[in-house]
């Protein structure tokens, strides 16, 4: 599986927008309506690259001084299927299952 690393603005919330928000019990940032602007994209093959590429970026100042963000999303085909339609995460894809409760 592909992974999109991404570092994004953070968007600032007024004060009166997150009081509507806290009212009526929603989200103040939904990420699927009003995305926040992107900086900086790369793309990795695999997670562990994922991660290492996500930890560098994490290790800029405008990262660290809370003005930007990053996000590491899946995207392009699944590799970890389990043949029934449901999908393992690729967190646990190299965790074995325990056995089964009685087995010797």
């Amino acid at each position: 599986m592909r992974y999109l690393i991404v570092r994004t603005e953070v968007r600032t919330v007024a004060s009166d927008e997150l009081a509507n928000a806290w009212s009526d019990s929603r989200w103040v940032r939904d990420e699927r309506e009003h995305p926040e602007p992107r900086r900086l994209t790369a793309t990795a093959d695999d997670l562990p690259a994922a991660l290492i590429l996500a930890r560098a970026l994490t290790a800029t100042g405008l990262v660290r001084s809370g003005r930007c963000r990053v996000k590491i999303l899946p995207f392009g085909p699944r590799e970890h299927s389990t043949g029934d339609g449901r999908h393992r995460s690729p967190f646990t894809a190299g965790i074995a299952a325990p056995p089964p409760r009685g087995a010797p």
